[in-house]
């Protein structure tokens, strides 16, 4: 049987190991993954999700304290239209950020950077801009456009020197949203380097419905590869979602793709951000601790452990330091919620808040555990103590296993 090191993912002029691990946000694909997955040979997500509070955790800032500060008068309001990021700030947190990154960057691999549409921060085009033209400047390998159908991203880019240099690509989950995207950029005159194809068992937000269990990564898989046949667009794409083992990668390789997009089995490793007692909360779960609910202020289904503590928290929306969900009109489906909860239980001192989470203040604290549908497994990839816990394993362990394992073996450590 092969092996996905049979393979290589040809991007230009690189020549890569098929293995891309995904950029988990916030900060759970931490530069030191990305850089391990680059140095051997492969590509590396960072992610720009909440990069403000990302630099004050790593670098020793002070973004999140200098907003609060500013709009610390606005805390017991409800309209929320008037805090704002400073662009300037964003900018600079973002280069802070890939700087390390690129500066500490070895191997024949690439590191990218993940970047959601649907931090629209109040200020959804202004500040994706930012995002994207910094990470540029810092001089990042390649950006994944993430949550979202980014059909207006490349414009806002396109007078960027690198808009041509800098590899691009898109994160999709059907054709029909792969048409569009195409159809909306090519007044650009420049195509994606790659498709990320996320199927209905990733982790964090889905690109479906409820009705997710409906849809099969490898259809979706065949569909995009075939239109792209038609059309004669010659686009790496990358299935992503659910593939555990290097056998689930190879079946994928030899259908036509280019490579893969993993992400679960690193959320096992010691250079992954996630604390160390949530990740032993990942090995000790079991399939029906796993649910897919509709608790993100986004608007998207998310797959999570179902003990994640950010559920049904009732915790006041923290705005002014964090907003990063704000739409360009200043609100959240969090803070409605919230307010609901507050007007049917008035002088509660505790209330819990079901129908929608605080994400930005949840993924900031690691208190809402996202995962992928087969984190239920990852018990089957290591070793456990004798107290009972389970052996972190090291993420040039798991890419090894992806790239060398046959036969759906998993390799355990030593």
């Amino acid at each position: 049987m092969k092996r996905l090191d049979d393979f290589r993912l040809q991007l230009g002029k690189h020549e890569l190991v098929p293995i891309m691990v995904g950029g988990m946000g916030v900060d759970i694909s931490t530069s030191m993954l990305a850089l391990e997955a680059a140095r051997l040979g492969g590509i590396g997500h960072i992610s720009d999700a909440m990069v403000p509070t990302v630099s004050d955790r790593r670098y020793d800032t002070s973004y999140v304290k200098t907003k609060l500060k500013q709009y610390k008068l606005n805390v017991a309001s409800s309209d929320k239209s008037s805090v704002k990021f400073d662009l300037g700030l964003l900018a600079e947190a973002t280069k802070k950020h890939v700087d390390h990154a690129m500066g500490a960057k070895r191997g024949e691999g690439l590191v990218f950077i993940n970047c959601m549409e649907k931090l629209t921060m109040n200020a959804p085009k202004d500040t994706l801009r930012v995002r994207l033209a910094s990470a540029m400047d810092a001089g990042i390998d390649g950006i994944t456009l993430a949550a979202g159908l980014h059909l207006g991203s490349f414009a806002l880019i396109e007078d960027h020197p690198r808009f041509r240099d800098v590899k691009l690509g898109i994160i999709v989950s059907s054709l029909r949203a792969l048409q569009l995207f195409i159809k909306k950029i090519a007044r650009t005159n420049r195509l994606p380097d790659y498709i990320v194809i996320e199927g209905p068992l990733a982790g964090g937000h889905l690109g479906f419905g409820m009705d997710w269990a409906q849809y099969d990564l490898a259809t979706i898989t065949q569909e995009i590869r075939d239109w792209l046949r038609v059309e004669q667009l010659n686009i790496p794409i990358l299935p992503a979602g659910g593939i555990f083992t290097g056998s689930d990668a190879v079946r994928f390789m030899e259908m036509g793709a280019a490579g893969v997009q993993v992400a679960t089995r690193f959320t096992a490793t010691k250079e992954c951000g996630l604390p160390d007692d949530v990740k032993q909360e990942y090995f000790k779960v079991a399939e029906e601790g796993i649910e897919v609910n509709t608790i993100s202020p986004t608007g998207y289904p998310m797959r999570m452990l179902k003990n994640s503590p950010a559920i049904g928290d009732g915790i006041r929306p923290n705005c002014e330091a964090y907003g990063y969900l704000l739409d360009a009109s200043g609100n959240c489906q969090y803070i409605d919620a919230y307010n609901r909860e507050v007007a049917a239980h008035p002088g509660a001192k505790k209330i819990h808040v079901m129908a929608k989470t605080c994400l930005c203040t949840q993924m900031r604290n690691f208190k809402c555990w996202t995962c992928g549908h087969y984190t239920y497994r990852l018990k089957d990839t290591t070793r456990q103590n004798p107290d009972g816990s389970y052996q972190l394993l090291t993420a040039e362990h798991v890419f090894h296993d992806y790239q060398f394992s046959t036969d759906d073996r998993i390799a355990l450590p030593d």
